[in-house]
This record gives C-alpha cells, structure tokens and sequence, in this order.
C-alpha cells in the first residue's frame, strides 16, 4: 500500500480514491483500456467482401501490367497475344496518367483537412 499524507492511519481506501480523482482533474485522463477494446469491432461483411474485391483487382492489374510490359516484348507481333493488350506507348503513359490523378487527389484532400483544422486570426 502506498503512503500519502493525508491518508488515515488505519490504511482506507477512501482518501486514496479522492487523491485520484483529484489527481485526474487536474490534467491527466485516466487511461481506460478495456473501454477501448470494447469500442473496437470486427469487419463486416461487407467490409471483408470490398476489401477481397479490392486485393483481386490489385492482382489481376498487377498480372496485367506485368505480362504487358515484361512478356509481351519478347513475343512476336503477329502473335494472338498482341490482340489483348494496348500498345506499348501507353505502357508508360497510363501509369505516368494515374499517378498525376492519385498525387491531385492527395493534395486535393490535405488542402481540405488544412482549411478545416486552420485557426482564425486573432483580432488585436
């Protein structure tokens, strides 16, 4: 048992419990762990059947893409292989397309959480 001043002799537990508390009003929250666990929550399954959606597309692109750029080189070009791809130009160009989109859209969002979270002038 820890000693403070103000506890009784006989060791109770009252005056301990208001030290806590009044040492938790004073600035420092009580760190509840258990309310945090039972806030937290399973996917869904929706969640789980949008996120598998979202790893096969990934795979299937990622096939694609790499069978376009690393294979289909080193194949003929008369080849039936040709018929299902796009031409070589837009190997590059595609990509180079989708990362201007994904860099607009990071700073489109980043621009929005500034203008939310900035503070107004203060008027002297």
């Amino acid at each position: 048992m820890t000693c403070f001043a103000d506890q009784p002799a006989g060791g109770g537990r009252g005056s301990e419990r208001r030290l806590i508390r009044r040492f938790n009003r004073k600035g420092k929250k009580k760190k509840n762990k258990s309310r945090k666990r039972q806030q937290t929550e399973m996917a869904t399954g929706v969640d789980q059947a949008v996120g598998l959606s979202l790893v096969v597309f990934s795979l299937l692109l990622f096939t694609y893409y790499s069978v376009w750029v690393i294979v289909l080189p080193f194949v003929d070009n008369d080849h039936l292989l040709h018929k299902y791809f796009l031409p070589r130009e837009y190997s590059v160009i595609l990509p180079g397309v989708a990362a201007v989109i994904l860099l607009l859209c990071i700073g489109a969002f980043t621009a929005v959480i500034m203008w939310k979270n900035r503070k107004p002038k203060k008027v002297d």
